[in-house]
């Protein structure tokens, strides 16, 4: 056996001779160097880290809870405290009779197939849905800071469904329509009810058209296609003008064999379902809107985005008046209607009543600016609740066909601005604020619609075309002021003090 080399201890002094030098002569002058330097300093390659840049939702959340707790926000209704639209026993007793009797169908009907009972929707008085119903009163559909409505969006983007079915107006359209007519009854958009396993009902409105698709400008309004993407953007756009007058709407991804099909019992929709050449579970309306399968709506190959707007309480608990606008357009290819020929016809409409003598223009001039900012020309009727009488708030319902062409601004929809030249000042108030850097309407909405599940939801050219029109706005109330006057034009609808100076705006030219 060798025995040990003797030049191994020498061989291990020279490998520490080394470490040491490259240690003080190399590493030891840079780290001192760096240590001297003030962090950040020119010529210092390393940066200050800050804390961590917070994610985007959390950026969005903090400038609605900016926005929100600006003291426009947050003034009471001069009132006092809001009447609400339901009593709570007696919706409570309504909803579980109802439920009740929908369990028993049911169950009668899977013993009559032999079939397994699914889980049965239970009825919770915590539900989402039911508080939300609770929470409408004559101030809005919910109140500013409603958790209920918060509950009630996650519940529709979570909750599964136990029955699908066609509307009522479409049932009463079937066997009715002509589908060789250019322009159908309740126009071109399929849409059906989904009932949800807390026993809690939305509107579904499945995606149509691509969100970077414009409506082309050779389309007349009433054959336009309805875009999910705008009954989203609507509810948030609503709720940050503090109109509250859309009922809650959020996007979700359904899939349309398990969530539709297997849960309907609704023959005729079962019919329209089939397989397309690409491998995609599709289904079209039967006649309500369109006839043939080249306008049916498809998954991919099961799953399809559309929006879920909550239902509004039962016309049995709490009915309501649909009531044609006065400034309803021609759904016609040529006709037009006398206000849009007219200059003085808002003088006509202030004759009639409940024009005459209640707050219902002041409501109709909010509706207007509201379906300007997002494009809508098809406000045909608007619905109202009968307990809260001439005075009660208008609901924003069908916004589908908003959000078509960023590119072009219909100054027809601002009529009732134009012509009547009257505005609540609160609605002036918060659109002066909105045109404000710091709280910008583009931004607050891009952040708003964050929160949603099929964001983005808007393309970056409608978030644009929001600013661009609320200025359009501001002009035309701007005219309305040096022409008639400021006590003339803008109405004082609450004894609140307004917002400070420095947060109020002028328009610009």
């Amino acid at each position: 056996m060798p025995g040990p080399r003797r030049d191994r201890p020498a061989v291990l002094l020279l490998l520490g001779a080394l470490l040491a030098a490259d240690l003080y002569f190399h590493l030891w002058p840079r780290a001192r160097r760096e240590l001297a330097a003030p962090r950040g300093a020119p010529g210092c390659p390393c940066r200050r880290r800050g804390p961590p840049a917070p994610p985007p939702r959390a950026r969005a959340a903090s400038a609605l809870r900016r926005l929100f707790a600006h003291p426009l926000y947050r003034a009471a209704a001069p009132r006092g405290p809001a009447e609400p639209l339901l009593a709570a026993r007696e919706a409570l007793r309504y909803y579980r009779r109802k439920a009740t009797r929908w369990n028993r169908r049911r169950r009668l009907s899977r013993e009559g197939l032999n079939a397994t009972a699914p889980a049965v929707p239970q009825l919770r008085p915590d539900a989402g849905w039911l508080q939300f119903h609770l929470g409408i009163s004559r101030d809005g559909l919910y109140p500013r800071a409603s958790a209920a409505v918060g509950r009630l969006l996650r519940d529709m983007q979570a909750l599964s469904t136990v029955s699908a079915d066609y509307s009522q107006d479409e049932k009463a359209l079937l066997g009715a329509c002509d589908c060789a007519q250019i322009v159908k009854p309740s126009g071109v958009h399929l849409k059906l009810v989904l009932r949800l396993q807390d026993f809690g009902k939305a509107m579904f409105k499945p995606m149509r058209q691509k969100r970077e698709e414009e409506t082309p400008e050779d389309f007349f309004y009433f054959v336009d296609f309805q875009r999910h993407n705008a009954e989203i953007a609507a509810f948030h756009l609503d709720r940050i003008l503090d109109f509250r007058r859309v009922p809650p709407t959020v996007g979700r991804l359904i899939n349309v064999t398990k969530e539709i099909l297997e849960v309907t019992k609704n023959e005729i929709l079962q019919s329209v379902f089939f397989v397309s050449p690409a491998s995609n579970v599709c289904f079209f309306a039967k006649c309500p809107y369109m006839c043939k399968t080249e306008y049916a709506v498809c998954g991919n190959p099961h799953l399809l985005e559309g929006s879920l707007s909550a239902f509004l309480p039962s016309l049995n608990l709490a009915p309501r008046l649909s009531i044609p606008n006065p400034w309803i357009r021609s759904y016609s290819f040529d006709g037009k209607e006398e206000w849009e020929v007219n200059p003085l016809y808002c003088n006509t409409v202030r004759e009639i009543y409940p024009y005459s003598n209640s707050n219902r223009l002041l409501n109709i001039v909010d509706m207007a600016i509201f379906d300007f900012l997002i494009g809508n020309m098809d406000r045909h009727h608007y619905e109202m609740f009968t307990k809260f009488g001439d005075d009660g708030f208008l609901l924003h319902l069908d916004n589908a066909r908003g959000f078509g062409r960023h590119s072009h601004d219909e100054t027809s929809i601002l009529a009732p601005l134009s012509q009547c030249c009257i505005i609540k000042k609160t609605t002036l108030l918060r659109l002066q604020l909105l045109a404000q850097p710091e709280y910008r309407l583009s931004d607050v909405m891009r952040e708003s619609l964050l929160q949603d599940l099929l964001a983005p939801v808007l393309t970056e050219p409608h978030l644009l075309a929001l600013d661009r029109r609320l200025q359009l706005i501001l002009k035309a109330v701007r005219k309305c002021i040096d022409t008639y006057g400021e006590g003339k034009v803008v109405a004082n609808d609450t004894t609140q003090p307004e917002a400070p100076a420095s947060d109020r705006v002028k328009p610009t030219s």
